[in-house]
């Protein structure tokens, strides 16, 4: 939880210390009080006493109240002020570290427990800065300064003020023996509640048409319950707390009266008698006082365990150090500009303890069509994802203009590369704003450039018919358009960025054998000078490519153009055949 507060600011810094400073002048008030009344309670029971000087006492009583009012508003302002910028920072950090993430960590996380570290956890932490800014810093002076005033009154009445907080003590302590640690669960139950619920949203095509509705319920009910069990189970412990303080400040009073009571009635002096009455009251108007802030303590352990565990968990994320670090290189050599090259390439996922691909090497000449084709899993697009560094080599060496990709600063490595992804991604906003994603100059992108990429990726007659055209409305995922015109504008998006490399992982599979034909022939003349990379499942789409090469459970088993592998390649005559008949491929 500490770490979180290097984040705050020298202004913030100096807002605490004012908040300490406040809190202290509060406190100084709200103990003058008892004075106060001490001093009416006198004038009230002696003989000859003047109703100005009981108005004179009462109106300094109540500018202490007002006072102690006004210093706890500006306390509050900043405690809020202080909470909102560690929290507004924190989300920046987050996800700025985030983004900066490979694959391996976002995996590692999980995207639900990211969303819930980012939102809920942050959320957490603000609540407790807020309120421990305010409680915190005044409930142990508070404790401490009323003790020091009625330590010398009466030994009797201290004796049963100890008793009070050791019993008040043993509740906080059946409080963190028994609910502390359900806080840590309820976030990790958090994390899997917005799994379910994140699954079933994104997947609600398919529950709806497999009917599993009541399938995904039992799923959400059964994280449902174990969320709400836990809650309920450290809210029950938490429910013995008000009850148990509201019987041991009424017990304390009562037991400070029956003492008194004791006391006055042992006094001979009538002066004495006066004087212990006047203390009585004080002293349980202290007593009081010590017990709230044993009881402003308490309201801190209810939301300090699950403000550390959120910390804890906000902590794990920006104390993560990326797998895949940034290199130096931002410029190539011309003369080698636009070639890709694999030397020996294995790679294994995290954890993981077979090989997805083994020792594959090939190099794609600037200006040349590579495509890659095989069986499902046979790690095509595993391949190809080494190249933009979703993942690294674990072993060999994949060159890009012929520099290592790891010695790359990866901003600069990207920008050379135009990829589509395997699942056409589209994002909120228009057309224009989703086909210039990848425009160099993406808030200031040339229409006639984003008419011109969609016109080349076969998507101009139907973004044409939309209302606003190329200021169309594409909705969050773009789930207002077929899959096969998000490819379209997923392939229109890379074109856009004039990229010495394009890489297309089956970026092709939504569209007709029509429309898949024209956008090869288009593409082709506008990608003439680049290379591209092409990962496809049908022979239509690949059979041009200068070079095809085919993988079967991770290894390279064919290289060659189209009618070289039906000469010489086992596997991809059987993917040509499974494909196209004997009559057609020999008129090839």
């Amino acid at each position: 939880m500490l770490k979180i507060f290097k984040y705050l600011q020298k202004k913030e810094w100096l807002m605490a210390l004012g908040s300490l400073i406040f809190v202290i002048g509060q406190v100084w008030l709200d103990l003058r009080l008892p004075d106060y009344m001490s001093d009416i309670t006198t004038f009230v029971i002696t003989d000859g006493s003047k109703m100005s000087d009981i108005l004179k006492t009462g109106a300094k009583m109540l500018a202490c109240a007002l006072g102690s009012v006004a210093l706890a508003f500006v306390v509050g302002y900043f405690a809020a002020k202080i909470a909102a910028g560690v929290s507004k920072r924190l989300r920046s950090k987050m996800f700025s570290k985030v983004t900066s993430f490979s694959m391996e960590e976002i995996n590692g996380f999980s995207t639900a427990s990211l969303i819930t570290r980012s939102t809920n956890d942050i959320t957490q932490v603000q609540m407790a800065i807020a309120m421990g800014l305010q409680v915190i810093i005044k409930a142990p002076i508070l404790a401490v300064w009323a003790i020091l005033k009625i330590l010398g009154k009466s030994w009797q009445w201290t004796v049963v003020t100890g008793g009070a907080v050791v019993a008040l003590m043993c509740i906080i302590l059946v409080i963190m023996i028994f609910a502390m640690p359900k806080f840590k669960i309820m976030q990790t139950l958090t994390d899997d509640l917005n799994r379910v619920t994140r699954e079933n949203l994104t997947g609600i095509r398919v529950v709806r048409a497999y009917n599993a509705e009541d399938y995904q319920k039992e799923k959400f009910e059964k994280e449902n319950n174990k969320l709400t069990s836990t809650i309920l189970f450290a809210t029950r412990v938490m429910a013995i707390m008000m009850p148990g303080i509201n019987m041991i400040m009424s017990g304390l009073s009562l037991a400070i009266y029956w003492v008194g009571a004791y006391l006055i009635n042992d006094a001979f002096n009538p002066e004495n008698k006066v004087g212990l009455f006047a203390d009585m009251t004080v002293f349980t108007s202290y007593a009081m006082q010590v017990v709230m802030a044993f009881m402003m303590l308490v309201m801190i352990f209810i939301m300090l365990p699950r403000a550390i565990v959120s910390a804890r968990r906000i902590n794990e994320v920006l104390g993560t150090t990326p797998k895949i670090l940034n290199g130096s290189v931002t410029e190539t050599p011309a003369s080698n500009q636009g070639t890709v090259e694999f030397k020996n390439v294995s790679f294994k996922y995290p954890d993981a303890s077979d090989y997805v691909l083994k020792n594959i090497s090939f190099k794609a000449e600037k200006g040349k069509t590579v495509a890659f084709i095989g069986a499902t899993g046979s790690g095509k697009s595993t391949l190809i994802n080494l190249i933009p560094r979703f993942y690294d080599a674990t072993d060999g060496d994949v060159l890009v203009d012929g520099v290592n990709v790891k010695e790359y600063n990866i901003e600069s490595l990207n920008n050379k590369l135009g990829y589509v992804s395997q699942k056409a991604v589209m994002f909120s906003g228009t057309v224009s704003s989703n086909v210039a994603y990848g425009y160099s100059g993406r808030n200031n992108y040339s229409i006639d450039d984003v008419k011109k990429a969609v016109t080349i990726a076969q998507g101009a007659e139907f973004v044409e018919k939309l209302e606003n055209q190329y200021e169309g409305a594409i909705a969050q995922g773009g789930s207002n358009i077929s899959g096969g015109q998000k490819q379209r504008l997923a392939i229109a998006r890379a074109v856009c960025r004039k990229p010495e490399i394009y890489i297309f992982d089956d970026s092709f599979s939504a569209l007709d054998y029509k429309t898949d034909r024209v956008l090869r022939s288009e593409l082709k003349k506008e990608t003439s000078g680049t290379t591209t990379l092409i990962v496809a499942q049908r022979i239509g789409t690949i059979k041009d490519a200068d070079c095809i090469i085919v993988l079967d459970q991770g290894e390279m088993v064919g290289k060659g153009t189209h009618s070289e592998l039906m000469k010489n390649c086992e596997v991809y005559q059987q993917i040509a055949l499974s494909q196209l008949s004997k009559e057609e491929l020999e008129n090839e």
